[in-house]
């Protein structure tokens, strides 16, 4: 057995992993690797970026660029053009990232399942019961993005963002073995709300990136998330932004999850199941008829 095998059934074992991804001071771990990520020195950023790599299974034969200034640079990659070709249905809603498929099915009423039998309520994780409304009973997806993963999000159908509304929280892992045991997860860990309305002007949706631990942050292309998402507490921004389906929306800065809820009518794309891998621009679920 390899050491890298043998590392990897270490840190396999639940408890173990359990303790060293979320009973360290979180803040304090994402602080220090986000600095660290980000540092230029050609011996440092090859250093963290083959260490990432080494534990991480990490495809980057589609990235745009071969050559990387940092780990943060190599993590928050743009893929060349062409590699993420969105679903040309119109009646489909595309995954906006590539993904693990989480949970996902009907919405009972406000509540959805962060795994099996641990629930949550919509109105908890957007912080309103009134912004939930329109999607009970309606569908969900979970879409957990793995270290190794493309970090950047796209639309997942031309539409208008109506508002943002940024949630700050902790930064426990997202993994598996974390949602098994840390209940409503995604209702703790800081995370962004963004609703939109399709171009139809009928269908809402709402798209939910949580952060995690490390570096944590998530970035917007249409607001100056650098300054927002770090600036005081709870509050809902206006936009007006309008997105084509498949057009880059943002990014994570290092592995996390998009939740997604549609209102009633719509429905699971086939194939969509928990386990099941997608792709950005891949069918994730379907407009009523």
């Amino acid at each position: 057995m390899t050491l890298r095998e043998t590392l990897g059934r270490i840190v396999a074992q639940e408890d173990l992993n359990f303790l060293l991804t979320n009973r360290l001071p979180r803040r304090m771990a994402t602080t220090l690797v986000g600095r660290l990520s980000r540092i230029e020195q050609p011996l440092v950023a090859r250093a963290t970026i083959a260490t990432w790599r080494y534990f991480s299974d990490v495809d980057l034969s589609d990235a745009a660029e071969d050559r990387f200034r940092s780990m943060h640079h190599c993590f928050t990659r743009a893929l060349r053009p062409g590699s993420r070709p969105p679903d040309p249905d119109p009646a489909i809603i595309a995954s906006p990232s590539d993904a693990i498929v989480g949970a996902c099915g009907p919405i009972d009423g406000d509540t959805v399942l962060q795994v099996k039998g641990s629930p949550y309520r919509i109105g908890e994780l957007v912080g309103d019961a009134d912004v939930a409304a329109p999607f009970r009973d309606g569908r969900y997806v979970t879409l957990r993005l793995t270290a190794g993963m493309y970090h950047r999000f796209h639309a997942p159908h031309d539409a208008r963002v109506d508002w943002v509304r940024y949630l700050s929280g902790d930064t426990w892992n997202v993994n598996p073995i974390a949602l098994r045991r840390v209940e409503r997860l995604f209702c703790r860990n800081e995370r962004a709300v963004l609703r939109l309305t399709l171009t139809d002007g009928q269908w809402p949706l709402l798209l939910v990136p949580v952060a995690a631990i490390l570096v944590a942050g998530i970035r917007l292309h249409f607001l100056d998330t650098e300054r927002l998402l770090r600036a005081g507490g709870p509050r809902t921004v206006p936009c007006a932004a309008t997105v084509v389906k498949g057009e880059e929306m943002g990014w994570f800065e290092h592995g996390s999850t998009i939740l997604i809820f549609a209102p009633p009518g719509f429905t699971l794309a086939p194939g969509i199941a928990e386990g099941s891998r997608i792709r950005a621009g891949q069918a994730l679920l379907r407009m009523p008829d």
